[in-house]
């Protein structure tokens, strides 16, 4: 496989070194939807060391709005989405383990993707870009690991749709890791969860700014729209008693008091402003579209006959599987029907039910249990750290 490769890297003395990589493979990259990637870049962070037997390499999977800044503090002096469970004595510690995290095609954050050059037309792909499957991101993490030259991941860890890659690595490439970690995830998406989404792609497509998609021919972006899907979203990913807990009725500007209401402005209705419209500055319309499609496409036992212990029957890792107690969008009972599945394949899994009221965000945030849980299994993951490469 030929690629290109661009890497910096800098030090943090409170984090775990950050290097930063660029890859480009010339190989193409043949997608579910039967197009082909004649070539694409990936662009990847790594944190700890790769040990001589290159077998305690761990592959971070992000979900729908994430990217390759998983940990540690970039140039800007941002901390990396998942920084409190990756770094050193951490429970993702990379005084042990070989931490890698892309970022996807697709999305848009320095990799292949809408808001990238099509070589073809030396324009911006845009609209054109190809829709994508989970599998078409695994597949593309399979590039990454052979110029890595990996040949099995000590575990492959993913929360919602990074989840949903984990299954998949589990699945297709089952001699290619030795644990899977199941975060907040599901075997395919409810008519609630696609329903969402689905509202959320009409509020940008319904910006006068998108253009069909083409909006970065005419030099704009659709940012009301993309910032009222976000607070959509985001509204999912929460619990009603975080919220209550956090905002309750508070008010930021103007008097419930008065007679004159016009001017209320509630805490949370400032709250959900500021999220919208910071990442309507941050995202790309087109990947946003993209990715969500990629979510509602997702059905793990699709190719085996809607049986979701079929799918599993070849798979030959270990299993963590965690759930949050208030996550609605990605229930405890997706997470127990992953976990029942396993167990009727006779696999080794074990299964994690954390007690939390911060919804699906939850598994982005400290919590005490849902680290020792991850921690302890990993330890035992570990185990092979010492024996010959495989």
């Amino acid at each position: 496989m030929q690629n290109e490769i661009n890497e910096k890297s800098f030090n943090d003395d409170l984090h775990a070194d950050v290097l930063t990589h660029e890859v480009t493979f010339e190989d193409p990259l043949t997608l579910a939807c039967g197009l082909i990637l004649p070539k694409h870049k990936l662009v990847f962070e790594t944190y700890g060391t790769l040990n001589e037997g290159r077998n305690n390499a761990i592959l971070i999977c992000h979900a729908l709005s994430g990217n390759q800044h998983a940990a540690g503090l970039n140039t800007e002096g941002r901390p990396g989405w998942w920084d409190h469970y990756i770094g050193p004595d951490k429970p993702i510690d990379t005084n042990k383990f070989f931490v890698v995290c892309p970022n996807n095609i697709g999305s848009c954050f320095g990799s292949t993707g809408p808001n990238t050059i099509n070589e073809d037309t030396n324009k911006s792909w845009g609209p054109e870009f190809p829709s994508l499957e989970v599998s078409d991101w695994v597949n593309s993490q399979v590039f990454l690991m052979e110029y890595l030259k990996i040949k099995c991941w000590s575990a492959v860890i993913g929360g919602s749709l990074g989840g949903m890659q984990a299954m998949h690595w589990a699945v297709s490439h089952s001699s290619r890791l030795k644990s899977a970690v199941i975060i907040a995830a599901s075997l395919k998406l409810s008519a609630q969860n696609i329903a969402f989404n689905e509202v959320a792609r009409r509020a940008i497509m319904s910006d006068p700014d998108f253009h069909n998609g083409a909006y970065l021919d005419h030099d704009v972006t659709p940012k009301q729209g993309l910032a009222l899907a976000r607070m959509i979203g985001h509204l999912t990913y929460l619990s009603d008693s975080a919220l209550g807990r956090k905002f309750g009725r508070l008010v930021r500007n103007g008097d419930l008091d008065a007679a004159e209401k016009a001017l209320v402005e509630f805490e949370i209705s400032s709250y959900l402003n500021y999220q919208g419209d910071k990442f309507a500055d941050n995202f790309d319309a087109n990947s946003y579209i993209l990715i969500t499609k990629m979510l509602d496409y997702f059905d793990l036992a699709h190719s085996f006959n809607d049986e979701a212990v079929d799918a599993f029957s070849k798979s030959n890792c270990n299993f963590l599987v965690v759930s949050f107690s208030s996550d609605w969008r990605f229930s405890p009972q997706c997470s127990k029907e992953i976990t029942d599945a396993l167990i009727e394949a006779d696999k080794n899994v074990s299964y994690l039910q954390i007690d939390s009221d911060q919804g699906h965000d939850a598994f982005l945030l400290p919590n005490s249990r849902y680290e020792d849980g991850l921690r302890a299994f990993l330890f035992a993951t570990s185990n092979h750290l010492n024996g010959a490469s495989t």
